[in-house]
Parts: structure tokens; sequence; C-alpha cells
């Protein structure tokens, strides 16, 4: 099956984002091992809980959602923008996720319930604009550091596990004092809910370096209590992937979404493209 919108373009990024990347860690040079080596806060485990502390506070309430993907091997790459407003309390939100300047392959809708993810692309096979329905406890991402169809509850429960943490200090994100910790993701972290494939090609990239990929997290947590902002990174040579996600509004009403009728089942197989993860 062939998912619409997806084609060609779709598997050469992933080829890129999720080989490419990796591959170039099994020949990464002694300076890029010695990335992964960051010595323990004191308080590591103190700053740990005030991240997980503020992980919970946020996931009771709603925000708006405004996150970012950024991917490159050093000569090509692209960046994906997801937007919308999430009350991750219930669960439900509605995103929209696109490539800026793309038109073939975006951009897609996704409505979020408790239980299951509905997905639509305007350019569909026939120009059918039809909704298509998987079940969010068993969709899979395809590339690290990215959601499993760009679900901000998964980027949450990343930086929950967060480790090393140490704290950074205060600073402003859009105006408003935060405090910035930072730390690491281990392996079961970065590989959490990545598919089987993907997880064998970073066993390997690990095997070449001598330890877990370099794969920081930053959180910086605002004077209510909550996640304002959301940054991991992964640099390996030439290629680099950021994810930064801004939480915004917390509390405000969200519209609620309705599910939409006759959503067609999606395999989880047709999954993987840039704007799904």
């Amino acid at each position: 099956m062939n998912f619409p919108g997806g084609g060609q373009v779709r598997r050469s990024i992933i080829l890129a984002g999720a080989v490419v990347l990796l591959c170039s860690a099994c020949s990464g040079s002694g300076a890029a091992s010695k990335e992964t080596k960051r010595p323990a806060a004191g308080a590591a485990g103190v700053h740990d809980a005030a991240v997980q502390a503020a992980v919970g506070a946020t996931t009771k309430s709603s925000a708006r959602i405004d996150e970012q993907v950024e991917w490159t091997d050093g000569t090509r790459g692209y960046t994906v923008i997801v937007k919308g407003g999430f009350d991750l309390a219930s669960g439900k939100g509605r995103l929209t996720a696109k490539i800026p300047g793309q038109s073939t392959i975006g951009p897609y809708d996704e409505i979020f319930t408790r239980d299951t993810v509905y997905l639509r692309m305007p350019l569909e096979i026939n120009d059918d604009p039809a909704w298509w329905s998987v079940s969010r406890d068993k969709v899979e991402t395809h590339n690290v550091l990215r959601a499993p169809v760009n679900d901000p509850e998964h980027v949450l429960r990343q930086v929950a596990r967060m480790r090393e943490t140490s704290k950074v200090g205060e600073e402003q994100v859009d105006g408003a004092p935060t405090v910035r910790y930072r730390g690491k993701l281990d392996n079961e972290t970065l590989t959490l809910r990545l598919t089987e494939d993907r997880r064998e090609e970073i066993s390997i990239a690990r095997k070449g370096l001598g330890s877990d990929l370099p794969a920081s997290a930053d959180v910086w947590i605002d004077r209510s209590g909550r996640v304002a902002r959301i940054r991991f990174e992964l640099i390996m040579g030439t290629g680099s992937v950021t994810t930064t996600m801004y939480l915004t509004d917390h509390g405000k009403p969200v519209e609620a979404p309705v599910a939409p009728g006759g959503a067609k089942p999606l395999p989880l197989a047709a999954l993987g493209g840039p704007l799904t993860g």
C-alpha cells in the first residue's frame, strides 16, 4: 500500500535521516565519542526530580504546541513544523504538520483522541481528502528524536527520563522567566517507540562509538512549574537532528476535536514519512 503523499521523497528522506546519520556514527571520530562523556552533576537526582515534577504538572493541563524538527547531513536537510492545541490532561488535540516550501508531501492534519490518531492530507490519490485512523498506542517512530505521528506526550515522556541533569540557570523564554536544565538521553529513552529496524541501526552505531549516542536534552521550566520549552539534539560528524518544542498558553481551553467519521484504518507499515516521524 502506498500512503498518499509519500512516494520517493518520503523514502529518500527516511533513508537520509535514519541511515546516513547513524552510519556516520559507526566511523565517527574519537572527538564524537568524547562528547558522550558528561560529568555527573552532584545534584543530578534533585534536578531529575524537578524536571519530572514539571512534566507531571504540564500533563495535567493544556497547552499550545509549536514544534520544529531540523535534520541535516551537512549537505542537505529539511525542517518539519508542527503546530496546534492540545489538552494533555484528556489526551486530545489537533495538530498540523508541514515542511515549509513543500506542497507534494503535506501538510498533514492530525486529530488525537485518547486511543486513536486521525490523519488527513489535502493532496491524496484521486484528490480524495480522506481521513485515516491508527491506534495511538501502537504507532511507532522511524527516526531518532521524532515523536510518533508528532505526539507531544511522547516528547514530554522522553524529557521526563533525561539523566545526569544539571541546572544551567535562569533564562527568558518569550520574555518570561524560566529555569533551564540540561541532561542527556540514554539509549532506552532515545529508542523509545522506535521501530525495530531503526533500533538495530542504533545498536550498530553504539558499537562503533563504544557508548550511547550523544543525545542531549534541555528543558525550560516556568514559574508556574510547567514546561515552557524542550530541546533535543544529536550531533554526529556533519549530521545532526534537533527537535525544539514550545508549550505556551498553559491551562487555556482547547477546542475539543471531533473524531471524523468514516476514517479508513491505516496499516502501521504505511507510516514513516518525514511528516509523521
